[in-house]
């Protein structure tokens, strides 16, 4: 019998990766509210509002285990720095997503919580592959998921980012265990 962990905790050298909370809502929509996060992502509007975040945390909540998993990413110091999801779409494989506030670019964090997910999507989650795609404008993501152990596919898709209101090029990578 496979039993499914309905709200996991993942930690790792510096961070924590939880389900997010209603007292991180006001912290994730301060974050969440700048346009050179929102315009690197398919699915975060922009402006990002309070009610939004109450939305995403409720939204959480009531996901299948089995199917999706998102966690607030949380330095021990720091509190919530970002986001990170995996979830099943129309791809065979799970897809894998991630955004971090602006005041802690450029200190490793999204690698080091990708590199914890990945760990415990392979050993608890018993996924073997995810896909993950950086928009093209975004070269910095694309480093952010190669030093996390995904690989370019050679695909480039078009996809749709709600803050941009447009269709931006997106290359796709896949991660394997």
């Amino acid at each position: 019998m496979c039993v499914i962990e309905t709200s996991p905790v993942i930690e790792t050298r510096r961070l924590m990766l939880r389900a997010p909370r209603p007292q991180d809502v006001s912290r994730i929509a301060r974050m969440a509210n700048d346009i050179d996060i929102a315009r690197m992502t398919k699915r975060m509007p922009h402006p990002f509002t309070t009610g939004h975040a109450e939305d995403f945390v409720l939204a959480v909540a009531s996901q299948d285990p089995s199917r999706a998993n998102t966690f607030v990413i949380e330095h021990e110091d720091h509190g919530p720095v970002g986001v990170l999801g995996m979830f099943e779409d129309a791809d065979p494989v799970p897809e894998a997503g991630y955004w971090i506030g602006r005041d802690y670019w450029g200190r490793g964090y999204a690698t080091e919580a990708l590199q914890g997910a990945l760990v415990w999507a392979s050993r608890n989650w018993k996924r073997r592959a995810l896909l993950a795609g950086h928009f093209a404008d975004n070269p910095a993501s694309g480093r952010v998921l190669e030093k996390a152990g995904f690989l370019y596919t050679g695909e480039t898709r078009k996809a749709y980012s709600q803050a941009r209101r447009d269709v931006t090029d997106t290359r796709m990578m896949v991660w394997m265990a």
